[in-house]
């Protein structure tokens, strides 16, 4: 597979806070218009992965491209050159450190939802999608201050309206998004993360709360916008069965570090993953 077929690179990423160690070397490749899935006990370190290719934390070390370029880059600095447990401490002292703060990290073309639903409980479900349009707006200052952006308004305005109807939530346009049923919520939050326009959507447990009739919904939901908007999609879950259902290759991190990888077949196969997920008995 050549570089240019993946869309996400993450190199030897470790996070570590203080002595704890959240993530440790950290690698692996989201291939362009494939499902990626990332799994692992609880506590394994799974959404601190999610956070430092998101901007939300400052990786301790390690690289992260998008699209063949690199976007976040670190190594062990101050008081964590002492401190720091994990590999590769040197590797990339060479370059400078790049943390872009999430909102650049949107605008490059990565959207994320998040374990705990964070919509604008004050907005209206229109007004949640819309606002999140206008990180695409072409606008500035000059043509605000004039009212010379009417017909880009009107284009944001049309364009969510259309992406509601497209998600089954046009109906629900001007309750507040809270009051949505909770599997309704999760679609909302997946829908703005769309407005953003991306290459590439992160989910992180997008399924959490779910029944089973929910969870089934789910999964063909986001194999039908992966397909409709080209996306690339790499989502953490707990649910086994969408995971297996539409992932086209899986990680599976303990304590930070990675365990295995494979396709669904050899995960559900592999010992090592099951002895992680059950525990295994001392003898």
């Amino acid at each position: 597979m050549s570089n240019t077929d993946i869309v996400l690179h993450v190199e030897n990423v470790t996070m570590q806070f203080g002595g704890v160690m959240a993530v440790n070397d950290l690698s692996l490749d989201v291939p362009k218009g494939k499902i990626i899935a990332l799994i692992g006990p609880n506590g394994a370190g799974k959404t601190t992965a999610f956070n430092c290719i998101t901007g939300v934390y400052e990786p301790t070390n390690g690289l992260v491209e998008f699209c063949g370029l690199p976007m976040v880059r670190n190594h062990p600095r101050g008081k964590m050159k002492k401190l720091y447990q994990g590999e590769h401490a040197d590797l990339y002292t060479h370059d400078p450190a790049i943390a872009p703060s999430p909102d650049k990290i949107t605008e490059l073309g990565i959207a994320r939802t998040f374990q705990n639903i964070r919509l604008w409980k004050s907005m209206t479900v229109f007004d949640n999608v819309l606002t999140a349009k206008h990180m695409r707006a072409k606008q500035n200052v000059f043509s605000a201050t004039f009212r010379a952006n009417a017909k880009e308004e009107k284009r944001m305005r049309d364009e969510t309206e259309a992406l509601l109807a497209e998600q089954d939530l046009l109906q629900y346009r001007d309750e507040l998004a809270t009051s949505l049923p909770y599997g309704l919520q999760r679609r909302l939050e997946i829908a703005r993360a769309l407005a953003t326009s991306p290459k590439l959507l992160l989910l992180d447990e997008p399924a959490a709360g779910m029944n089973p009739q929910e969870t089934h919904e789910l999964a063909q939901f986001i194999q039908q916008i992966q397909e409709k908007y080209d996306l690339t999609v790499f989502l953490i879950e707990h649910h086994m069965d969408l995971v297996m259902q539409i992932s086209d290759y899986i990680y599976v991190i303990d304590f930070g570090s990675e365990i295995a990888q494979g396709v669904p077949q050899e995960i559900q196969n592999n010992q090592r993953v099951i002895d992680a997920y059950l525990g295994v008995s001392e003898e």
